[in-house]
Formats: C-alpha cells, structure tokens, sequence
C-alpha cells in the first residue's frame, strides 16, 4: 500500500466520525486538499443515519468502505429492527467512489452492525465482520458473523457464523460484540481481531489458516470497551483501548502472544471515552526510513469533537 492511499484511509476515518451521517455538515480543518461526503440520510430516501464507518484498502489498491446504515432510527442493534451492511468503493484512490451497495439487508427483525475488516495479504481475500441480531425471536443475543470476498470487495460469500469459536458458551446471552473498524495481518500471516464482553473484558480472536477456522484467546484484557490491535515493528502485539470517565486512552501490550499484557494510561492521547482509530504507517521492514504509526480520535476529554490525525 502507497502512502498516499494509507493517509487517505486514516483521513476518511478521521471525517466519517464526524456525524455527517446525520445530514450534518461539519467543519472542516483548515488545509484539508480533499473532502468527500461518502455516507450522508440524504442520499438515500427512508434512511435516518449512517454509522460506525471502516475502511481498508483491498489488495489490488480499491479502497473499501463499509457502514451501518440505520434504517428506522439511528439506535443501535439490540434497539433497532432494520440495519443493513452497505459499502463503497473507488478503483481511483477516492477520487470517485460507487454507489452505495448493499452487502448484508436481513429480513425486518433482524439486524446487523458494526462492520469490521481484515485485509490477507496472502491470500489476497477480504473478511468482513459484523454483530447479528433477531430482535423478533432472540432479542439482546448477539451472534458474530463473518463473510469473505476474494475478488476485493466486489462480491461477498454468505455469511457464517463464528460465535462458538471465539466466544464462551455461558457468554450466549451477554453483551458482546466484534468491536467496528479493523482487524490487522501479523508479519507471519496470522489474523487478529478484538471483541468486547461488557461483563468479562476484552478479548482477542483470530485464525491461523487464512480464515478457514477461528481461534478465541482466553486472556481478558481490562480495562476495555472498543479497541484496535496492531503489530509493533518489534513483533509486540499492542492495543489501544477506549475507557471512560478517563479522559485518555489505554494501552495494553503483549509479547507472547496475548497470553500475558502489560497496561499502562496514555496521556498524551486524551479522550472523551469514545471509538478510535490506529493504523501502521510505515516500517522499517518495508524499506522505509522510520517504524510509524496514525493515530485518529476526538481529541477532547469531553464530547464528540477536535477529530485529529497524529
């Protein structure tokens, strides 16, 4: 991946959060080249919200972004009867972008939300995570969902549910949940992902085999709400986590695989409590100069403002 396309990843990030979705027009910083409006109520009819954004770049260069789009109200899963899985994609690093397409529309009653993706650089694949529900006959019992596209976010395969690999039996009825955004690829190939159990703490899921099977890393990570795993250059598995009542963020990080972690407070990330972003930049490893990562958040302690990309 260029840096160009990597950049306007993290700046899609950056905008999408700020509640344009909502018919809202937010101001935008000074010296921003480029701006587009990729998810707003207006462009579709019968639609009250677009939320919870990912975005990754697929492995011919595509950019691809996925979003909830909230049909009734603008509640969340366990409280809204009709949210669909939709997507656009541009071939011309965001110069020009498709139509929004529809990738998961359920029966009325049925629910999915929070998109996710990882991006296998080996197998050239693209999976798709999302949080299933049945409001009509299992209201408030989440189940975990994957679908996987080979031919870069054109089309998808059916869904599969992987609820039984990487969640506990006696978690059915808790409130869980694959945390929206992004997954990453480890340098040796392997898959990883977070997802939250409010009662239990934050865990770390993936595969070993390219997604043909899910492992679940029986690790609680606390304190946790949403957050995003990344690969240090120095092989450290590391999380940055949304807390509240903080005002910053926390980082976790492991060096054995997610068996045993380390937490300490991050103050110069000051936060209000809500999702963020994080994503590897350049490395060493790939030729470059320095080992860098973004950063994306509201950067405030109190509210949904101050989006900033460091």
């Amino acid at each position: 991946m260029n840096l160009k396309k990597l950049l306007y990843t993290t700046l899609f990030i950056f905008l999408s959060l700020n509640i344009i979705s909502q018919n809202r027009e937010p101001e935008i910083a000074k010296g921003l080249i480029e701006y587009h409006d990729l998810f707003n109520s207006t462009m579709e009819e019968g639609i009250s919200c677009y939320r919870i954004p990912a975005i990754v770049t697929a492995p011919n260069g595509d950019l691809v972004a996925a979003i909830d789009e909230r049909v009734p109200s603008c509640a969340d899963l366990r409280d809204n009867r009709d949210i669909n899985i939709v997507l656009r994609r541009s071939s011309d690093n965001g110069k020009t972008w498709s139509e929004i397409e529809t990738v998961i529309d359920f029966p009325d009653g049925q629910s999915a939300s929070d998109p996710s993706m990882i991006v296998d650089k080996m197998t050239n694949e693209i999976f798709l995570f999302y949080n299933f529900m049945d409001l009509e006959k299992e209201n408030g019992v989440y189940y975990l969902h994957v679908m996987k596209s080979a031919d870069n976010g054109k089309t998808w395969g059916k869904p599969q549910d992987i609820t039984s690999q990487i969640t506990k039996s006696e978690w059915h009825k808790d409130f869980k949940f694959i945390t929206s955004g992004r997954g990453v690829q480890t340098r040796s190939g392997k898959l990883l992902h977070t997802m939250v159990n409010l009662k239990s703490g934050l865990h770390l899921f993936g595969s070993n085999d390219h997604g043909k099977t899910w492992f679940f890393i029986d690790t609680a990570i606390d304190p946790a709400d949403e957050s995003k795993v990344i690969e240090l250059a120095d092989g450290t598995w590391m999380i940055n986590s949304r807390v509240h009542h903080k005002g910053l963020r926390i980082v976790h990080t492991s060096k054995d695989e997610g068996t045993t972690w380390e937490t300490k407070e991050e103050p110069q990330l000051i936060d209000p409590g809500n999702n963020a972003s994080i994503i590897r930049y350049t490395t060493t490893k790939d030729g470059y100069d320095k080992n860098r990562l973004l950063f994306s958040n509201t950067k405030t302690t109190k509210g949904r403002a101050n989006m900033t990309v460091r």
